[in-house]
């Protein structure tokens, strides 16, 4: 973990790629694969697909490549793969449902325990056997209920708010998709999706040429 510390978060944010691609190669029963051969699938160079992974460790041989299974099993345990999270979804708008029928993170750890609102019309409703709850029973039940992982999908005006008290009652991580920057302590993590950053930096891509023939 120390060592992680050192790493370029550029660095991180391309693990989760080489784990969903070594995965599909799995299943489709390749044993082995060159940095080449990765490169060719995963959209990296070789070379840099060789400094990522000997950031952490020397996972392949000269000749012969990286055993699949192997650097898969690797790369999950650095990802943190190796132990459950249970999570929280705090709104159960439209992004908090769909998140909380997403089944595919349950199949890499992430066991979704409870979901809450401030909406009447949308306490008690139940989304894949979870009934979801009025958020003012989220200190409580936090406190009941050790939870690693809070999943924010409130609008931009209550996130903070939801944020401190999840991070009052123990939730060292947080996953945002609320359109505003957090104000956390040094101890607890964030990773913020913003929808609509990512849409923004679409349409500069789209407008490049344009920009380039004005």
């Amino acid at each position: 973990m120390d060592k992680k510390k050192n790493i370029s978060m550029a660095v991180i944010k391309r693990l989760p790629k080489y784990y969903r691609y070594l995965g599909q190669l799995m299943k489709n029963d390749v044993d082995r694969i060159s940095s080449k051969e990765l490169s060719e699938k995963i959209g990296f160079t070789a070379s840099q697909i060789r400094q990522d992974l000997n950031c952490f460790g020397d996972f392949g041989q000269q000749g012969y490549g990286y055993n699949v299974t192997e650097l898969h099993g690797q790369i999950g345990n650095i990802l943190g793969l190796t132990k459950p999270y249970k999570t929280v979804v705090v709104g159960a708008g439209n992004i908090g449902q769909a998140i909380s029928n997403y089944t595919r993170f349950e199949k890499t750890g992430f066991n979704l325990d409870a979901i809450f609102d401030i909406n009447p019309k949308l306490i008690g409703i139940r989304i894949r056997d979870i009934e979801i709850k009025d958020i003012d029973y989220l200190p409580s039940y936090l406190k009941e209920n050790p939870t690693e992982i809070g999943i924010i999908c409130v609008p931009a005006n209550s996130a903070q708010n939801v944020c401190d008290t999840l991070v009052k009652n123990g939730v060292k991580g947080i996953w945002n998709f609320a359109p505003v920057d957090l104000v956390i302590p040094d101890d607890v993590k964030v990773e913020n999706v913003h929808l609509s950053d990512s849409l923004l930096t679409l349409t500069c891509l789209l407008n490049d040429g344009d920009s380039d023939n004005e």
